[in-house]
């Protein structure tokens, strides 16, 4: 690959100050062959005959920016600096010029099908927010610096959810569903490398679709559920079993009944099972002497 073009200011004159002088330019050559054909003088002047496609070839020289569009010139073939400041100009007319915009830029990839790192295929679009930055660069080491950023945001994305779990690991780390904000650091960490050699600027980089893919979400879907089920269930029992707990010992403690070992099981029984279970019970509570 050639060498990098870095971007360098450009040379330019105020065009509030070089319009003046043209026009006075062409206002002198206008008048004198206005001149010599009313006075029937003869000959034009052959310095007026000149000066009108001089100065018309002059014309090309001025130059109007917005705000954030940058201009790059080539002066025979050779980058000669960007002008980035908006206004009106007049610049080398041999100058071929090429305007670039600066402004923030969205760009949505498509909905692209990866495996994550689990192997299972997932469907994943990001939202990117960028601009140009060097503008050499982005005029002259890419062929289009458009095209150029729209497959490497693909190829970034790709990279950044094949080495990351769906749900995470088994400690659940590395989620791509739930650590978006860690996902989109890494993401336009990554992006931004791939698109340094285009002189662009990676403003912001964020998953906007996250979803299994369709062979595999129902079956996904069954595991959540069945994920949070055990979850529910292991709560409830770990607080039944303390309900449980504080009912004996505080029925010993204030001497409302005393229990054997064969009635405190039989206790323990008949409450998880109150606590536990889904539908209505009616445990019979053996407290009695046996």
């Amino acid at each position: 690959m050639g060498n990098a073009v870095q971007e360098s200011a450009g040379s330019y004159v105020s065009g509030w100050l070089a319009l003046p002088v043209w026009l006075a330019g062409m206002g002198w050559a206008l008048w004198a062959l206005f001149t010599s054909v009313v006075q029937r003088h003869g000959v034009p002047p052959l310095a007026a005959v000149l000066a009108i496609p001089l100065l018309a070839f002059l014309a090309k020289g001025f130059l109007v920016l917005e705000p954030n569009i940058a201009a790059v010139m080539v002066f025979f073939g050779r980058y000669a600096g960007t002008l980035r400041a908006d206004g009106f100009f007049w610049v080398n007319p041999f100058n071929t010029r090429r305007k670039l915009s600066l402004r923030a830029h969205n760009l949505t990839t498509p909905t692209l099908k990866v495996n994550d790192r689990a192997g299972n295929p997932i469907e994943v679009a990001a939202v990117v927010v960028w601009r140009v930055q060097d503008t050499a660069r982005a005029a002259f080491d890419v062929e289009d610096y458009q095209a150029f950023i729209h497959i490497q945001s693909e190829s970034a994305l790709r990279q950044v959810v094949s080495g990351r779990w769906y749900d995470g690991d088994a400690q659940g780390h590395h989620s791509l569903r739930g650590d978006l904000d860690a996902v989109a650091q890494v993401l336009l960490e990554g992006l931004q490398e791939h698109v340094g050699l285009a002189g662009l600027e990676i403003v912001e980089a964020r998953i906007a679709h996250l979803a299994y893919a369709a062979e595999i979400a129902s079956a996904m879907l069954r595991r959540q559920q069945a994920e949070a089920v055990v979850a529910a269930r292991a709560f409830i029992v770990e607080g039944a079993v303390g309900m449980v707990r504080l009912g004996i010992e505080q029925l010993q403690a204030q001497g409302v009944v005393t229990l054997s070992d064969a009635q405190r099981v039989h206790l323990v029984t008949n409450l998880m099972t109150v606590l536990v279970s889904d539908s209505e019970t009616q445990p019979v509570l053996p407290v009695g002497r046996e």
